[in-house]
This record gives C-alpha cells, structure tokens and sequence, in this order.
C-alpha cells in the first residue's frame, strides 16, 4: 500500500501486487479510500493478466 498526497483529492491510496520472482509489479488499483475492496481489486487485476496456474502462493 503507497500512501500519495495529490492537490485535488488529499490523500490517495495504491495496491500493488508484486511478482517476487521477477520484482515487477503484476498488479494494481488505485482509489481515494483505504478499503479491503482496494487490495481485492489489485489482486484481481494481478489474477486476470497472469492467469497463474494451480498451486499459486500468495503472501
């Protein structure tokens, strides 16, 4: 989770999922509230483009 300050909207929030094998980012959401749904939408976004197969391990 990035905490970021913007003029507009004060303080804003970024998910991010990291692929730990390959240190890139696979997956992000971005909204103006700290939620549950925030870290879900990340996931999701992340599962959606890699499509892993059976046995992933998330930490």
């Amino acid at each position: 989770m990035t905490y970021i300050h913007t003029i507009k909207d004060g303080w804003c929030y970024l998910a991010s999922v990291m692929d730990l094998h390959s240190k890139k980012i696979i997956g992000y959401s971005f909204s103006r509230n700290m939620t549950t749904e925030l870290v879900m939408k990340a996931f999701d976004n992340a599962y959606s483009t890699q499509q892993p197969k059976e046995g992933l391990i998330l930490h």
